[in-house]
């Protein structure tokens, strides 16, 4: 395992994370393919509500750290990354990697696994977009379908390439949640160990033995779209979670509500970033889940998968 964490603003030792962690979110974003401004997270127009939701969590909850998983070609921001992170205290760990192909730059549709994976490397090392500042972890790496297409393949071994190279982890978008299996495949089959996998979008399947299977592996299974009603309903999130909980895996479960528009924020009346906090962890505890596996879904697993660390290191 390594002990220190590469946050937007600098190294940071695992151990000064005291407080919970948002393992899936977006702070800036634009997904935006059809004009209609809805899948954007500007620093500009919306950063200013979302300092004033995470600084909230931190005064409330003791919010920690944010793994802010917005990559190459979903309008990635570090500079506005590292002032949020200075404005509102709570350290935030940018990402680098491709999502799934119909957002791909041109830079992925002919690059080699090889060119991809030196290309990862690179920032990770120099830092992302002339910045300097660095990734602190691959992702969202993503997919569509049971099956990644030949780019989307590509993609995943180029991160798990980078990944064994800088001593970094991967987080997965799995779009709807299917095709997490083989995505695990693709990046172990490439060395990674599955401890340092984490798929992604997992509460958007229902399919308890899918989630037991991932985690049996090793990988961190992501329940990531908390409060997204429209996608999956907190109901079977619940459910699904405490069927894993209930399997022993609990050691392998991540958490977070992976706000990626603005029409999500709770200045726009969405669930905001602080849905987890407010409304599904008093749910959980509700149903017999006790502080210390709150603590382990929300900060300790989250900072063994970032340095890949055994259950009893941290």
């Amino acid at each position: 395992m390594h002990t220190t964490l590469h946050t937007v603003t600098g190294p940071l030792s695992y151990e000064a994370v005291r407080g919970p962690v948002l393992s899936h979110e977006h702070l800036v974003l634009d997904l935006d393919r059809t004009g209609d401004g809805g899948a954007v997270l500007d620093p500009v127009r919306h950063g200013p509500a979302v300092v004033t939701e995470i600084s909230a969590l931190r005064d409330a909850f003791d919010l920690s750290l944010v793994i802010e998983l917005t990559c190459r070609g979903m309008g990635r921001d570090p500079r506005a990354l590292a002032a949020m992170a200075q404005e509102t205290g709570v350290a935030i760990i940018a990402a680098t990697g491709w999502y799934y192909e119909p957002f791909h730059p041109s830079e992925v549709a002919s690059a080699s696994v090889e060119t991809l994976a030196a290309s990862l490397v690179r920032e990770i090392e120099d830092g992302c977009d002339a910045t300097g500042i660095r990734p602190g972890v691959l992702g969202e790496v993503g997919s569509h379908g049971d099956v990644p297409s030949e780019p989307e393949t590509r993609s995943l071994r180029a991160a798990a390439r980078a990944a064994l190279t800088t001593d970094l982890s991967v987080a997965t978008h799995a779009q709807l949640g299917r095709g997490g299996l083989a995505q695990l495949e693709l990046l172990t089959g490439e060395g990674l160990p599955a401890q340092r996998v984490a798929v992604g979008h997992q509460d958007l399947l229902d399919d308890p033995g899918i989630h037991k299977e991932l985690a049996s592996r090793g990988a961190y299974v992501a329940f990531d779209t908390v409060g997204k009603e429209s996608y999956q309903s907190d109901d079977t999130r619940l459910r699904l979670l405490l069927a894993l909980i209930a399997a022993g895996h609990a050691d392998r479960a991540l958490l977070s509500c992976d706000i990626s528009r603005h029409g999500y924020l709770a200045s726009e009346g969405g669930q905001g970033y602080g849905h987890l906090f407010h409304t599904f962890l008093p749910r959980l505890r509700a149903a017999g889940v006790d502080d210390d596996l709150i603590d382990l879904m929300t900060r300790r697993n989250p900072l063994r998968f970032l340095t890949g660390a055994s259950t009893e290191e941290i």
